[in-house]
Formats: structure tokens, C-alpha cells, sequence
């Protein structure tokens, strides 16, 4: 196996609980949500965000949030719900109503990572605006620090597709130069490292509490671990 110089970084259920995500961030912008679309339906600013929607989901304020609603409830990874997502969270972490907790393992091996001389980069579902979000309000203690010096580059459904398409990675791997056989994917999700393997990407699995529960066939097959402190690269 040839050495790591290059670390791809999954987020939810990687870096930060699942948790977050889905019980503070979602519900926030839900919550969020009817009071932009009252204030902004017609507002500049707002209308890319409205526009990227289907016609028959933007008739109305109520048939958004509906919809918005729906996408969310059933946990649907398109573009354009998570670039409004990001766009409601903002407020969110500017206000101080959250901040990221990123595993207590994460940043110093990120750090470490830095330190070494590896490249680090984010392949998430979230749009690359809510990635940079998260990681600029990093909860420390009772301190919020901005640990996106810690990362490379960004990367989301729009700039390298479907996490669960082996051509993803591939697009990933171009664009930063990359070579796959000296790449780590990390990542809670078994189609995803599936998707990075066939690429040729060297792949393990991250168990972390609260994650999906893993098939025996699947522990068997694939390399896990359940800190990044267990991690040689």
C-alpha cells in the first residue's frame, strides 16, 4: 500500500456527530425558514437561492417550506436544498445559536496532518459555503475558533458529484492532481468508501457513536476505526 500524502475528508458522522447535523442545523433552518421567505421572496439576494427550486415547488412561500419540509424529512442530498440550508445556518453560527463539535480526536490530527506536509480536503453533501461555515465556528472549550486554515480545498455535490459515484473521485483527483493510490478517504458511509475504492482510493470506514449500525459482511471486509487517533497516516 503506498504512503498517504493526500487525506479526503467526509464530515457528518466523520468529523462532527450526526447528531448536529440532524438535530440542531436541520431544525434550525426549518425554523428559520418561514421568516426569510417573508422577508426575501422578492429580494435579490434571495431569488438564486428560490430560482434553483422546480417552478411548481416555488408558486408560493408555503409550497417552498413545504417542500423544504419534505426534502429534509426524507434527508434528500440535492444541490439546491443544501445551498439554502447553508444559507440559513449562517445566521445561526453568527448569532453564537451553535457551534461545530468536531470529535475531540479531529483537530490536532488535522493539525498534525498540516504539520506533516499532507493535503487535506473536504468532500461533503453540504455545499462548500456550509463546510467553510462549520469549520469557521469550531467549538473549543467556551471559545469559537476558525479552523478552515486546517483545510485544503472544498468540495461538494456541485464541483465533483454524488458521493456515491466512483466518477466523484475520480473529478476530485483531477482537479487537485492528486494520485488515488496515495489518497485516504474517510468517511461513516459504506457506499462512499465502496464509490472511493473503485476509483482507487484507499478507504476507511469511521464507526463513531451514534452512527448507522454496520452489517457483520461489512465489518469483515473493510478497514474501520473509531478515532482518528487510530490512524497511521
Amino acid at each position: 500500500m503506498a504512503a498517504v500524502q493526500n487525506i479526503l475528508l467526509d464530515i457528518e458522522g466523520t468529523i462532527c456527530p450526526i447528531s448536529f447535523v440532524k438535530d440542531t442545523l436541520f431544525p434550525y433552518a426549518i425554523k428559520a425558514l418561514p421568516d426569510v421567505l417573508a422577508r426575501k421572496w422578492t429580494d435579490a439576494d434571495f431569488q438564486p437561492y428560490k430560482d434553483a427550486f422546480p417552478a411548481e415547488h416555488r408558486t408560493s412561500p408555503a409550497a417552498l417550506q413545504a417542500h423544504v419540509e419534505d426534502l429534509t424529512r426524507r434527508d434528500v442530498k440535492i444541490a439546491y436544498l443544501k445551498n439554502l440550508q447553508g444559507y440559513l445556518w449562517e445566521d445561526g453560527y453568527k448569532t453564537g445559536a451553535y457551534a461545530t463539535p468536531l470529535f475531540p480526536d479531529v483537530a490536532p490530527k488535522l493539525q498534525a496532518w498540516k504539520d506533516g506536509g499532507k493535503k487535506v480536503a473536504i468532500y461533503s453533501s453540504g455545499s462548500v459555503f456550509a463546510q467553510k461555515l462549520l469549520f469557521q465556528h469550531v467549538s473549543e472549550g467556551e471559545r469559537v475558533e476558525d479552523r478552515t486554515g486546517l483545510i485544503d480545498s472544498w468540495f461538494d455535490t456541485v464541483n465533483a458529484g454524488l458521493k456515491t459515484e466512483s466518477a466523484s473521485y475520480q473529478t476530485i483527483m483531477a482537479a487537485l492532481g492528486w494520485t488515488a493510490e496515495r489518497t485516504l478517504f474517510l468517511t461513516d458511509n459504506v457506499k462512499e468508501v465502496d464509490a472511493a475504492a473503485a476509483a482507487g482510493i484507499q478507504t476507511i470506514l469511521v464507526d463513531r457513536p451514534g452512527n448507522a449500525v454496520l452489517q457483520d459482511s461489512d465489518r469483515q471486509r473493510l478497514q474501520i476505526v473509531t478515532t482518528f487517533s487510530a490512524l497511521e497516516a
